[in-house]
């Protein structure tokens, strides 16, 4: 179909520039005949396009299956999809790469193929018609101007490869950020992180609005040099060539006018699309998202054989609001007061009537209330540490701060040394040793251990000091001595604890338990030396 389609193109321009002679000349009767020649054609010509567009939809469609089939089978091996996703950050977001990124990669290659294969048939057919109407030395000029701009064109275009890149980088955190937020929904909504997270996807946005900035600037510079040089200088030369025989008058083909129109509409409308080559092919080439399904390609295979099997672990959050009201009672606190409730749930209404509200979870704290009325401690008096810690992006200091900023922090009258004993109580400060600052940013996801990342929590709770606390599990993977040194320094600060724990080591840290059977019915006792003893 390219070589149809080649020949074709050749066709027009010589049926094209016959009709042009015609008019001018007043030939009907050509007219009349080249006229009819390109009508009967249309018809051919037509097809042969649309053929070349089916074979390279086709080519694309099929390279894109056979490549997705081929992921997926490496991507779904064993538990490499949890793995890519929890042990290995090198792709932070392989949905996007299996599905967008493969197609541009696709499409690409199929493009690259059409764009290289087409202009060097027309360089091959056009050389030898121009060699053959005014000799080599025409064509060897063209293409003499051909190599030397191009290569030209393709140094100066070098920075559109990695500003690609960059774009392609500041794209992905953008949309990172924002699914981290979605998935971390519940976690920063305890910890009224709105306001913060607003501002890490402004300033992640605003990155990437600078990013285009530039790279429109210097992509409207560049188009001015590839239209000069690719373009009207092209022209220039072209025109220099074909007519150097045709305006030497003692040249016999110089009488052959016709002869000269047809080289000249030839080359207008090829040269400018053979200079392109270059061009097309370092803009793939640089593609970012060239690189990607190669690593795609690499990750999982390495994930498969640099990992045992591991299992995904479920999280348990058994706090209920019943654990709440009962301490509240007992403690007799005028801040907390549970009356009649009616919340609505996001699968169903639910509703308390009474004084002791069983089997509502740590999340209905979140579910909007359209009856009854509730009055808890005021904001920033209440901290809630979940089970699965919360690591904003940002420095080793937004870990413990959050969701405060360095101003805020200054305002406070913080300093770096009281963060510092606050990563010592939790035994976390060879951290700050080994990253050597506090402005020290990682991905604290998966630098920091699940330990680690819970006892992090934990400083963040010193940090914030509020009166109440409530801990979800939040050191279940936290050994049993430093648990112990956590929870007797929240006592002596003087924090009132709500935990939920399995472990009885801590029922020495609480002068209340509350137990439940699973079955709608629970015990709720004054913790004495009895009940640690042989309490369940």
């Amino acid at each position: 179909m390219l070589v149809a389609r080649t020949y074709c193109d050749v066709w027009m321009i010589q049926n094209g520039t016959m009709i042009e002679s015609a008019i001018i000349g007043r030939s009907t009767k050509d007219f009349k005949i080249f006229l009819f020649s390109f009508i009967k054609f249309m018809p051919i010509i037509a097809l042969v396009n649309n053929f070349l567009k089916l074979g390279l939809n086709e080519l694309k469609l099929r390279f894109r299956e056979r490549l997705t089939k081929k992921l997926y089978d490496q991507y779904l091996q064993g538990f490499t999809y949890y793995k890519m996703g929890n042990l290995d950050n090198r792709i932070a977001n392989a949905d996007q790469l299996l599905t967008q990124d493969v197609e541009k990669f696709c499409n690409s290659v199929v493009d690259l193929y059409s764009n290289l294969s087409k202009p060097l048939l027309d360089i091959f057919l056009y050389i030898f018609k121009l060699t053959s109407a005014i000799g080599a030395q025409g064509p060897a000029v063209m293409m003499t101007y051909l190599l030397i701009s191009g290569l030209f064109l393709t140094r100066l275009r070098r920075p559109i490869g990695k500003m690609t890149v960059a774009e392609q980088r500041f794209e992905g955190e953008y949309r990172y950020v924002n699914s981290r937020l979605i998935t971390n929904s519940e976690e920063i909504a305890f910890y009224n992180g709105n306001m913060r997270e607003k501002q890490t996807i402004h300033a992640t946005f605003k990155k990437l609005v600078d990013h285009l900035h530039n790279f429109i600037f210097f992509r409207f510079s560049m188009g001015f040099v590839d239209s000069i040089i690719a373009k009207y200088v092209a022209t220039v030369v072209g025109y220099l060539v074909v007519s150097r025989p045709f305006l030497n008058l003692s040249d016999p083909r110089h009488l052959h006018s016709t002869h000269s129109e047809l080289l000249e509409a030839l080359y207008k409308v090829k040269f400018n699309h053979i200079i392109q080559i270059g061009s097309d092919y370092t803009d793939w080439s640089k593609m970012s998202y060239i690189r990607k399904p190669v690593d795609c390609i690499k990750v999982p295979t390495s994930s498969i054989h640099s990992w045992g099997t591991v299992e995904p672990q479920e999280e348990s959050s058994a706090l209920y609001m019943a654990l709440l009201q009962s301490l509240i009672l007992a403690l007799n606190r005028p801040s907390w007061n549970l009356g009649a409730l009616e919340v609505n749930r996001p699968s169903r209404a639910w509703t308390s009537r009474n004084s002791v509200a069983l089997g509502a979870g740590v999340s209905s704290w979140l579910w909007p209330l359209f009856g009854g009325s509730l009055t808890k401690p005021e904001r920033g008096k209440l901290f809630y540490v979940p089970q699965r810690p919360y690591m904003t992006l940002g420095s080793l200091r937004d870990q413990v701060i959050y969701p405060d900023s360095v101003e805020e922090q200054r305002r406070k009258g913080i300093s770096d040394q009281i963060l510092k004993e606050y990563l010592d109580n939790v035994q976390l400060g060879h951290i700050l040793d080994r990253e050597g600052s506090w402005d020290a940013v990682q991905d604290w996801m998966d630098v920091l251990s699940g330990g680690e990342k819970q006892r992090m929590a934990m400083a963040r709770l010193f940090y914030h000091k509020p009166q109440f606390a409530i801990l979800d599990e939040c050191t279940s993977a936290v050994s049993v001595d430093v648990e112990d040194y956590i929870y007797s320094h929240c006592r002596t600060v003087g924090i009132s604890l709500f935990t939920v724990s399995h472990r009885k080591s801590l029922w020495k840290h609480h002068e209340y338990y509350l137990h439940m059977d699973g079955r709608g019915n629970y015990e709720f006792k004054p913790i004495t030396q009895e009940t640690v003893e042989f309490g369940s």
